[in-house]
């Protein structure tokens, strides 16, 4: 894993450079795409994500959580840790390996790190990631995850603030649905909410359980 970068651009810009559209279940390796830039001058930050010099505000999105009831992002996570990624259910190798990852990390933790983070997953496929079957597959990583479905307009916006692609679902002549999209973690702080750190494809359970502490404790 590379040295944390911190990035010297203006955020939007570096990131739609940075986080390149990827889709699940093709060709394209997310490890590959996801690789940022030479941008900014690596330094000896805490983190093994990207660090960035101008920290970005969470999504002002609210969806249907996994409960059936309105979740609004920036109140329900609001002075908590929140790792925020866009995805869906069917994908079958960054949006399942992701959570995997994060959920693996987080079973290494205290029990006061885990009391402090939340993971949000905005499906990319609302017409079949419904909330109560996102909510069943989200249940298979822990009670740390919550899911957040619905108008995919508003997912596409909400992403787009952040540099991250989302693409209208595709279907395919054998029946399958893909979709497209970034496959980054956005990792907010408690003490501001706002988005310090970013982790692309081919971070590690390892990289994550490293990390962890230090966001929770809001070190910058």
């Amino acid at each position: 894993m590379p040295r944390a970068r911190a990035l010297s651009l203006p955020v939007t810009a570096v990131l739609a450079g940075v986080v390149l559209l990827t889709g699940c279940g093709t060709s394209t390796s997310h490890h590959e795409a996801d690789q940022p830039a030479a941008v900014g001058q690596a330094d000896a930050g805490p983190y093994r994500g990207t660090e960035l010099d101008n920290p970005f505000a969470k999504p002002d999105l609210v969806l249907t959580g996994t409960d059936g009831k309105p979740f609004d992002l920036r109140t329900q996570t609001a002075g908590k840790t929140t790792l925020l990624f866009f995805g869906y259910t069917n994908c079958p190798d960054a949006c399942p390996t992701t959570m995997g990852d994060i959920s693996l990390a987080l079973s290494k933790q205290s029990a006061a790190v885990r009391d402090n983070v939340r993971v949000i997953f905005v499906t990319t496929d609302p017409e079949r990631d419904t909330p109560q079957s996102l909510g069943k597959w989200l249940a298979t990583f822990g009670e740390n995850f919550t899911g957040m479905s619905g108008d995919l307009e508003k997912v596409k916006k909400a992403a787009l603030g952040l540099g991250i692609s989302v693409e209208d679902p595709k279907k395919h002549h054998d029946g399958t649905v893909t979709s497209d999209h970034g496959a980054q973690v956005a990792a907010f702080l408690p003490r501001d909410d706002q988005a310090h750190v970013v982790y692309t494809g081919g971070t590690t359970a390892g990289d994550y359980a490293h990390d962890l502490p230090l966001l929770a404790k809001n070190t910058r």
